[in-house]
């Protein structure tokens, strides 16, 4: 028996062509937690990110973010996993050296360094983030604890950096961009975490997701829903493939397993 839901948002409950939520994913949400399941979010959006869940926001009984590194639970923070400071402030560095824009996100506050048209395009474009916090200095964010880091890079320069972050994991779920955290830090293990904070078996469990940042909930979870429209790695770890968020993926695979 499911007991919990685990929603990515990005290409899993919102549309990338609508940035909303299909009504069919919003209507079986519902029904779910009619029925007592508990209904969560796994993203690798920071919660100063989190601005497209207005149609199932009163449902939420809690949070993964920052792929994993900050989980909350009826307001309360239940871990937080911090990427130690020398080598949050040395990726900083190299991001000024060799001018690539990097989010740099704390417990409090986020700041982008570097900014130029890709994260325009990226970031207010396409994921319809409208705070990345331009306005604050980077050593405001860089005292506080570093939970998130997420340059703009491609697949060789991600590989060199982490060469140099052996303390770190990263996790990228776009060509052009990765969300590097603290080891340890993954949906996989939060989801764990967060089982164990509700008190139920892991098999009571159902992630769904389309990222290579989903991979880690994807195989933990008891249940692991690919969307149609997730990368061909995550459907072949998947126990199931629904359709796509556009074509109401979410509600299909919960009438499937019989969870609505």
């Amino acid at each position: 028996m499911i007991k919990a839901l685990f929603f990515d948002i990005d290409g899993t409950l919102v549309s990338f062509d609508t940035h909303a939520i299909p009504q069919s994913a919003a209507d079986a949400i519902a029904e779910a937690k009619g029925r007592g399941v508990k209904i969560y979010i796994s993203t690798g959006r920071p919660v100063r990110f989190i601005n497209n869940l207005g149609a199932i926001e009163h449902l939420i009984d809690g949070y993964i973010t920052a792929n994993g590194a900050c989980c909350m639970a009826g307001g309360s923070v239940v871990s937080c996993i911090a990427i130690p400071a020398d080598e949050a402030r040395a990726l900083v560095r190299t991001a000024d050296i060799e001018g690539f824009p990097v989010i740099v996100v704390g417990e409090r506050s986020l700041t982008v360094r570097n900014p130029d048209d890709d994260v325009d395009r990226l970031f207010r474009r396409m994921l319809n983030v409208t705070d990345l916090g331009e306005g604050v200095d980077v050593e405001t964010v860089l005292s506080e604890r570093v939970i998130q880091l997420t340059p703009i890079i491609d697949h060789a320069t991600e590989k060199r950096l982490m060469a140099a972050m052996p303390h770190c994991v990263s996790a990228r779920w776009h060509p052009e961009f990765t969300d590097i955290t603290a080891r340890g830090a993954d949906k996989g293990s939060a989801l764990h975490t967060m089982a164990a904070h509700l008190g139920i078996d892991i098999a009571e469990t159902m992630a769904f997701g389309d990222g290579g940042n989903d991979l880690s909930i994807i195989r933990e979870a008891g249940v692991g829903i690919a969307m149609g429209n997730a990368l061909g790695e995550v459907k072949a770890a998947a126990d199931h493939v629904t359709a796509s968020v556009d074509e109401d993926g979410v509600a299909l695979a919960l009438r499937h397993y019989g969870v609505i």
